[in-house]
C-alpha cells in the first residue's frame, strides 16, 4: 500500500448537510477574519472550515455540533465539513481549504515531523494546537465469534482504514505487537462505513474502526447482525504502549454496543482540534470558550462532550498551541508552549 496520498482538491470536501442555513458556506475562499465590516464598527465574525471525518465517524457527528453550537454562541462561524482521514485533513490546512481540523494525536505529531504518514510529503508545520478533546479507542470488529484475538486476523480479510487515514498505521502497529505484518492478512483499505458494510455482507472477517466509541458505523452493525469487539492481551499491549508512547491504555465498556457484554481492552489516541497559525487569535480564544466552558451543559448535545477536559485539552506535548487557545488556558492558570 502507497503509505502517503495525493492531496485531494477541496471540492472533495462535503458540508454537513442541514447546516447551509445556519453556517457560512463551504465554497468560500475568504480567511478567517475579524476585520471590520465595510460602513460599520462592529467586525465581522470569522468564518472557520472545520474539516472533520467521514459521516459514520465521530468525527462527523461531534464537529457538527461543535460547529453549530459555536456559530449560534460564540460570534464565530463555523462550517463542519466530512473529511477523509487525519491525514487528508493536515493537508486542507497546508493547502488553505480548512481553518480548523480534526486529527488523530499521533497523525499529528507524524505530520509535525514529517514522519511515517508524511515521509513522502514531508512536514506540515503551517498549524497549531487547539486542544485534545477525547480519547479514540482502536475497534477491532468482527462478526465472527471464532475471532477471539487478534492473532486470529491471519489469513483473515481485514479492513485496516482509508488510504490516506492515520488508522493503517493503528493496525499495522497492532498487528506488529502479534508478531504479524500486512502480508500476513488479506487487507482491504475502506472508510468506517463501508468497513461495517463489508462485515455485514460477509465481504471481510474484521476490521479496524479507530474512533471514540460508541461509534456510529458499529453501532448500527451491531443492531443488525452480532458483532464482537476483539480485546489485546496485557502482554501485546504492554509492548505496544512501551514502543509506541503515542498510545494509551483504554477500555470499551460492556454494553456500549448492542451484544457485546463484556469489556474490552485496547489502546487509543486523541482526537485533536487543530488550527492554521493563520487564524487570528480572538478567534480561537473564542471557540476555545465555547468548547470548555459549556462542555459540561452539553452532553445531551453529544455525548463525547462527557469527555472533554480543560487538564486533557492543554496536554498536548507534540505540536505547540496557538496563541488564541494558550490564551483561553493561561485564564484558567495552566501554561501551554506556543510557536
Amino acid at each position: 500500500m502507497k503509505k502517503s496520498m495525493t492531496r485531494r482538491s477541496f471540492a472533495g470536501l462535503t458540508a454537513v448537510a442541514g447546516m447551509s442555513a445556519l453556517l457560512v458556506g463551504c465554497g468560500s475562499d475568504e480567511p478567517a477574519t475579524d476585520e471590520p465590516v465595510e460602513g460599520g464598527d462592529a467586525p465581522a465574525p470569522a468564518k472557520l472550515r472545520f474539516v472533520t471525518g467521514g459521516e459514520s465517524g465521530t468525527y462527523y457527528a461531534f464537529g457538527s455540533v461543535i460547529a453549530q453550537h459555536a456559530t449560534n454562541n460564540a460570534g464565530i462561524e463555523v462550517t463542519a465539513l466530512a473529511g477523509n482521514g487525519s491525514q487528508a485533513n493536515v493537508f486542507e490546512l497546508e493547502d488553505g481549504n480548512a481553518e480548523l481540523a480534526f486529527c488523530q494525536s499521533d497523525v499529528m505529531a507524524y505530520a509535525y515531523e514529517g514522519t511515517n504518514l508524511f515521509a513522502d510529503t514531508g512536514a506540515v508545520t503551517v498549524f497549531s494546537t487547539v486542544g485534545y478533546l477525547y480519547d479514540e479507542q482502536v475497534q477491532i470488529v468482527t462478526c465472527n465469534p471464532e475471532i477471539k484475538t487478534v492473532a486470529d486476523l491471519a489469513g483473515k480479510n481485514v479492513s485496516i482504514g482509508a488510504a490516506g487515514s492515520g488508522v493503517y498505521f493503528n493496525a499495522i502497529d497492532i498487528l506488529g505487537a502479534y508478531g504479524l505484518t500486512e502480508a500476513d492478512i488479506n487487507p482491504t483499505y475502506e472508510s468506517f462505513g463501508d468497513s461495517a458494510n463489508s462485515l455485514k455482507d460477509g465481504k471481510i472477517d474484521a476490521a479496524f474502526v479507530v474512533a471514540g466509541a460508541p461509534t456510529t458505523a458499529i453501532t448500527e452493525l451491531s443492531t443488525s447482525k452480532q458483532a464482537y469487539l476483539v480485546s489485546i492481551e496485557e502482554a501485546q499491549l504492554n509492548a505496544l504502549l512501551q514502543s509506541s508512547p503515542y498510545y494509551v491504555k483504554a477500555t470499551i465498556p460492556a454494553g456500549t454496543y448492542t451484544g457485546v457484554d463484556t469489556d474490552t481492552t485496547t489502546v487509543a489516541v486523541g482526537a485533536v482540534v487543530l488550527a492554521a497559525d493563520s487564524v487570528s487569535e480572538d478567534a480561537i480564544y473564542a471557540l476555545c470558550a465555547d468548547i470548555f466552558d459549556n462542555a459540561a451543559d452539553l452532553v445531551e448535545n453529544h455525548a463525547k462532550y462527557a469527555e472533554v477536559s480543560i487538564e486533557k485539552a492543554a496536554g498536548v506535548t507534540a505540536v505547540p498551541y496557538h496563541a488564541g487557545a494558550a490564551k483561553y488556558f493561561a485564564e484558567k492558570n495552566i501554561t501551554v508552549a506556543t510557536k
